[in-house]
Protein backbone atom coordinates (compact mmCIF):
# COMPACT_ATOMS: atom_id res chain seq x y z
CA UNK A 1 0.00 0.00 0.00
CA UNK A 2 0.65 3.79 -0.70
CA UNK A 3 0.21 6.88 0.47
CA UNK A 4 -1.00 10.07 -1.68
CA UNK A 5 -1.50 13.22 0.14
CA UNK A 6 -3.65 11.53 2.98
CA UNK A 7 -5.08 9.14 1.56
CA UNK A 8 -3.50 5.52 1.42
CA UNK A 9 -3.75 3.47 -1.90
CA UNK A 10 -5.26 0.65 -1.61
CA UNK A 11 -4.65 -0.55 -4.69
CA UNK A 12 -2.72 0.45 -7.81
CA UNK A 13 -2.59 0.31 -11.98
CA UNK A 14 -0.33 1.98 -14.11
CA UNK A 15 -1.07 2.54 -18.12
CA UNK A 16 1.26 0.21 -19.18
CA UNK A 17 3.13 2.66 -21.15
CA UNK A 18 6.88 1.85 -19.48
CA UNK A 19 6.19 -1.91 -19.96
CA UNK A 20 4.86 -1.20 -23.59
CA UNK A 21 8.40 0.69 -24.27
CA UNK A 22 10.71 -1.65 -22.03
CA UNK A 23 9.20 -4.42 -24.41
CA UNK A 24 9.37 -2.42 -27.40
CA UNK A 25 13.14 -1.78 -26.43
CA UNK A 26 13.83 -5.74 -26.15
CA UNK A 27 12.34 -6.92 -28.92
CA UNK A 28 14.12 -4.33 -31.38
CA UNK A 29 17.37 -4.67 -28.81
CA UNK A 30 16.98 -8.64 -29.91
CA UNK A 31 16.62 -8.39 -33.46
CA UNK A 32 20.11 -6.56 -33.75
CA UNK A 33 21.77 -8.82 -31.83
CA UNK A 34 20.63 -11.57 -33.86
CA UNK A 35 21.50 -10.08 -36.76
CA UNK A 36 24.82 -8.80 -35.57
CA UNK A 37 25.61 -11.81 -34.12
CA UNK A 38 24.53 -14.70 -36.30
CA UNK A 39 23.27 -13.32 -39.55
CA UNK A 40 25.09 -10.76 -41.17
CA UNK A 41 27.27 -7.95 -39.59
CA UNK A 42 27.28 -5.45 -36.54
CA UNK A 43 27.10 -2.76 -39.36
CA UNK A 44 24.03 -4.09 -40.58
CA UNK A 45 22.25 -4.89 -36.87
CA UNK A 46 22.25 -0.94 -35.85
CA UNK A 47 19.44 -0.29 -38.36
CA UNK A 48 17.41 -2.29 -35.91
CA UNK A 49 17.23 0.48 -32.98
CA UNK A 50 16.66 3.21 -35.46
CA UNK A 51 13.62 1.10 -37.17
CA UNK A 52 12.09 1.01 -33.35
CA UNK A 53 12.44 4.11 -32.80
CA UNK A 54 10.99 5.11 -36.09
CA UNK A 55 8.00 2.65 -35.49
CA UNK A 56 7.77 3.24 -31.80
CA UNK A 57 5.36 6.69 -31.75
CA UNK A 58 2.98 5.27 -34.52
CA UNK A 59 2.52 1.39 -33.29
CA UNK A 60 4.25 1.32 -30.19
CA UNK A 61 1.74 4.22 -28.65
CA UNK A 62 -0.82 4.45 -31.15
CA UNK A 63 -1.47 1.27 -31.62
CA UNK A 64 -0.64 -0.98 -28.29
CA UNK A 65 -0.24 1.37 -25.62
CA UNK A 66 -3.04 4.45 -26.85
CA UNK A 67 -6.12 2.12 -26.55
CA UNK A 68 -5.28 0.90 -23.35
CA UNK A 69 -4.18 3.95 -21.81
CA UNK A 70 -7.28 3.86 -19.85
CA UNK A 71 -6.09 1.25 -17.54
CA UNK A 72 -4.39 3.54 -14.87
CA UNK A 73 -6.37 2.84 -11.94
CA UNK A 74 -6.19 3.77 -8.31
CA UNK A 75 -8.79 2.63 -5.55
CA UNK A 76 -8.31 4.21 -2.01
CA UNK A 77 -11.13 4.25 1.17
CA UNK A 78 -12.38 7.33 -0.43
CA UNK A 79 -12.80 6.56 -4.42
CA UNK A 80 -11.70 4.87 -7.14
CA UNK A 81 -9.21 7.00 -9.80
CA UNK A 82 -9.43 6.68 -13.92
CA UNK A 83 -6.61 8.21 -14.88
CA UNK A 84 -7.51 11.77 -13.93
CA UNK A 85 -11.36 11.27 -13.23
CA UNK A 86 -13.15 10.42 -9.82
CA UNK A 87 -15.75 8.29 -8.51
CA UNK A 88 -16.97 8.77 -5.06
CA UNK A 89 -17.10 5.75 -2.95
CA UNK A 90 -21.19 6.49 -1.50
CA UNK A 91 -21.81 5.70 -5.58
CA UNK A 92 -20.71 2.26 -5.50
CA UNK A 93 -22.95 -0.62 -3.67
CA UNK A 94 -19.88 -1.88 -1.92
CA UNK A 95 -22.11 -4.04 -0.20
CA UNK A 96 -22.72 -6.13 -3.43
CA UNK A 97 -19.05 -5.93 -4.06
CA UNK A 98 -18.60 -7.45 -0.66
CA UNK A 99 -21.51 -10.09 -1.24
CA UNK A 100 -20.13 -11.43 -4.04
CA UNK A 101 -16.87 -11.27 -2.87
CA UNK A 102 -17.48 -13.63 0.04
CA UNK A 103 -19.13 -15.84 -2.50
CA UNK A 104 -15.76 -15.73 -4.26
CA UNK A 105 -16.69 -14.13 -7.08
CA UNK A 106 -16.68 -10.44 -8.25
CA UNK A 107 -17.21 -9.91 -12.16
CA UNK A 108 -20.51 -10.41 -14.47
CA UNK A 109 -19.43 -14.44 -15.35
CA UNK A 110 -19.54 -17.33 -13.02
CA UNK A 111 -16.24 -18.46 -13.06
CA UNK A 112 -14.83 -17.77 -9.65
CA UNK A 113 -12.02 -15.24 -8.49
CA UNK A 114 -9.76 -18.45 -7.84
CA UNK A 115 -10.09 -19.76 -11.21
CA UNK A 116 -8.99 -16.52 -12.96
CA UNK A 117 -5.87 -16.30 -15.05
CA UNK A 118 -3.31 -13.07 -14.74
CA UNK A 119 -4.37 -11.73 -17.68
CA UNK A 120 -6.78 -8.83 -19.35
CA UNK A 121 -10.04 -9.19 -17.56
CA UNK A 122 -13.01 -7.11 -17.44
CA UNK A 123 -14.14 -6.49 -13.49
CA UNK A 124 -17.11 -4.92 -13.17
CA UNK A 125 -18.17 -1.60 -10.50
CA UNK A 126 -21.66 -1.61 -9.35
CA UNK A 127 -23.19 1.41 -8.60
CA UNK A 128 -26.14 2.24 -6.17
CA UNK A 129 -28.80 3.25 -8.75
CA UNK A 130 -28.34 -0.19 -10.58
CA UNK A 131 -25.80 0.77 -13.68
CA UNK A 132 -22.52 -1.47 -13.33
CA UNK A 133 -19.50 -0.59 -15.25
CA UNK A 134 -16.10 -2.61 -16.30
CA UNK A 135 -12.52 -1.81 -15.85
CA UNK A 136 -9.90 -3.67 -17.42
CA UNK A 137 -7.23 -5.32 -15.27
CA UNK A 138 -4.01 -6.83 -16.28
CA UNK A 139 -4.41 -8.62 -12.63
CA UNK A 140 -7.90 -8.91 -12.26
CA UNK A 141 -7.62 -11.44 -9.56
CA UNK A 142 -5.35 -9.22 -7.50
CA UNK A 143 -8.03 -5.78 -7.73
CA UNK A 144 -10.86 -8.60 -7.05
CA UNK A 145 -9.25 -9.47 -3.55
CA UNK A 146 -8.29 -6.02 -2.52
CA UNK A 147 -11.44 -4.28 -3.55
CA UNK A 148 -13.58 -7.30 -2.03
CA UNK A 149 -11.55 -7.26 1.35
CA UNK A 150 -12.13 -3.70 1.54
CA UNK A 151 -15.88 -3.57 1.23
CA UNK A 152 -16.42 -6.27 3.43
CA UNK A 153 -14.45 -4.30 5.86
CA UNK A 154 -16.18 -1.29 4.79
CA UNK A 155 -19.67 -2.77 5.14
CA UNK A 156 -18.89 -4.21 8.97
CA UNK A 157 -17.55 -7.73 7.85
CA UNK A 158 -19.09 -10.80 7.14
CA UNK A 159 -21.46 -11.48 9.20
CA UNK A 160 -23.19 -8.21 8.71
CA UNK A 161 -22.49 -8.28 5.40
CA UNK A 162 -24.38 -11.77 4.75
CA UNK A 163 -27.27 -10.27 7.37
CA UNK A 164 -28.08 -7.24 4.91
CA UNK A 165 -27.46 -8.87 1.91
CA UNK A 166 -30.12 -11.43 2.59
CA UNK A 167 -32.36 -8.53 4.07
CA UNK A 168 -32.04 -5.79 1.66
CA UNK A 169 -33.15 -5.49 -1.63
CA UNK A 170 -31.46 -4.11 -4.09
CA UNK A 171 -31.60 -3.88 -7.93
CA UNK A 172 -29.03 -6.28 -9.94
CA UNK A 173 -26.43 -4.49 -11.52
CA UNK A 174 -26.79 -3.75 -15.55
CA UNK A 175 -23.86 -3.03 -17.84
CA UNK A 176 -24.82 0.14 -19.34
CA UNK A 177 -23.02 2.52 -22.17
CA UNK A 178 -22.59 5.74 -21.19
CA UNK A 179 -24.40 8.27 -23.49
CA UNK A 180 -21.52 9.62 -25.99
CA UNK A 181 -23.25 12.96 -25.50
CA UNK A 182 -21.29 13.64 -22.04
CA UNK A 183 -18.05 14.26 -23.44
CA UNK A 184 -18.78 17.64 -23.19
CA UNK A 185 -19.67 17.53 -19.72
CA UNK A 186 -16.35 15.71 -18.66
CA UNK A 187 -18.37 12.88 -17.15
CA UNK A 188 -16.70 10.06 -15.29
CA UNK A 189 -18.85 8.00 -16.74
CA UNK A 190 -18.12 8.87 -19.94
CA UNK A 191 -14.36 8.13 -19.52
CA UNK A 192 -15.47 4.13 -18.92
CA UNK A 193 -15.38 1.73 -21.24
CA UNK A 194 -18.87 0.11 -20.33
CA UNK A 195 -21.00 -2.20 -22.51
CA UNK A 196 -24.38 -3.02 -22.77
Amino acid sequence: MEMTGKQRILYRQGSGFWRMTAKWALFFGALSLLDGGLLRSWGHAVIWPMVGILLWVPFGIGVFWYPKKDQRIELTASELRVRRKRLPMEKVNLLHVAHLWLEGRSTADAEPVSAWTPSDRWVWVPLRDGRAFMLEFRDPAAFAKVFGAFAVAACGGPDIVRARAAAETYPDPRPVRPNRSTEESGSWLYLLDAFE
